[in-house]
């Protein structure tokens, strides 16, 4: 018995727990559910520069404009979690049409 390629295994994956799995814990944890490694570690890249970034910003700024960081900070990985939800519901979405239109040939 073959194992189950890449496109099978995301097409058997249920698109709304990827989903819920990248903007609840965040940073493509519904990338390690449906097994796809590139897209996980692309988002722990970003997620590590945007993390090094906002450190290496704040290091000379005073205590007056920390919130101001700490909410762009936030933002910014609220817009990737919601980028990467996003991302992994239409890929799913995507696999399951090519895979429909290649069964009813």
């Amino acid at each position: 018995m073959n194992p189950p390629n890449r496109e099978q295994v995301l097409a058997v994956s249920a698109g709304w727990v990827a989903v819920v799995l990248n903007v609840v814990p965040g940073l493509g944890a519904g990338y390690l559910y449906q097994r796809r490694w590139t897209a996980y570690w692309i988002t722990s890249a970003l997620a590590t520069a945007w993390f090094v970034a906002g450190a290496a910003l704040s290091a000379n700024a005073d205590a007056g404009t920390d919130p101001d960081n700490q909410l762009l900070g936030l933002l910014g990985l609220l817009l990737l979690s919601g980028i990467t939800a996003t991302e992994a519901g239409l890929s799913v979405k995507r696999v399951r049409a090519c895979l429909d239109q290649s069964s009813t040939q």
